[in-house]
């Protein structure tokens, strides 16, 4: 359903405006409900008026993503243990995605990164070469780090939307994996997450593995390792 008002009522019809009627779209609808049709409509103005301002569907997208992402906190001051920095920075760009889920999936439909992207990655290569990692030992923390830089990661599996079986059919699955599959079926059994292997705590996962990752590097800058 559409509203009669706008979500936000910008003064006068800007690309701030513009992109912040589209992120609320995004935010209560999902990614695919955003076309310049839908945040016209929103507007309460003829669609063709969005192009003069923000160019292309692809290019409302853009700064919808270069918004969002400017919104991640920095670390305003340094706390001189660079891995406690790090892991806030991301920590922060975590919440940021967490507000604003379509993001994720905006960032990786992307070829090139955004502005405000590149002054994330900037931020954070402050951080990683003030703590002492040299230039090499950055560059494989980027890609050591990924996606998760920018507070997401790409699972294994990705089974958060996944309907769960009837109980016979779960206690089937699971006498066959004790029977065939005997790792994965203790995996299963000792994961207090609800289903098989998945509804994991992703934030807990997260940390958890930004924590490792950033504790490797720290080994490596030492010569540890």
């Amino acid at each position: 359903m559409t509203s009669q008002q706008p979500r936000t009522a910008p003064a006068g019809l800007t690309p701030d405006g513009i992109v912040t009627v589209a992120i609320g779209v995004a935010d209560a609808d999902g990614l695919a409900a955003v076309s310049m049709r839908r945040v016209a409509q929103e507007l309460g103005v003829d669609p063709m008026s969005l192009y003069r301002h923000v160019g292309t569907k692809h290019g409302l997208l853009d700064l919808m993503t270069d918004a969002v992402v400017s919104d991640i906190d920095p670390v305003a001051t340094p706390s001189g243990d660079w891995v406690a920095d790090a892991r806030a920075l991301m920590l922060s760009a975590r919440g940021t995605m967490l507000a604003h889920p379509w993001t994720a999936a905006a960032i990786k439909d992307r070829r090139e990164p955004t502005p405000a992207t590149l002054r994330h990655l900037n931020a954070l290569l402050e951080i990683l070469r003030t703590g002492g990692l040299d230039v090499a030992l950055t560059h494989h923390a980027l890609h050591v780090l990924g996606s998760r830089v920018l507070g997401f990661s790409d699972d294994l599996f990705d089974d958060a939307a996944a309907e769960q079986p009837a109980p016979e059919v779960a206690a089937a699955q699971l006498a066959f994996f004790t029977r065939e599959l005997p790792r994965l079926a203790e995996l299963a059994v000792a994961a207090t997450h609800e289903g098989g292997l998945g509804g994991c705590d992703d934030d807990e996962e997260f940390a958890f593995s930004i924590d490792l990752m950033l504790a490797g590097l720290e080994r490596r800058r030492q010569g540890l390792a």
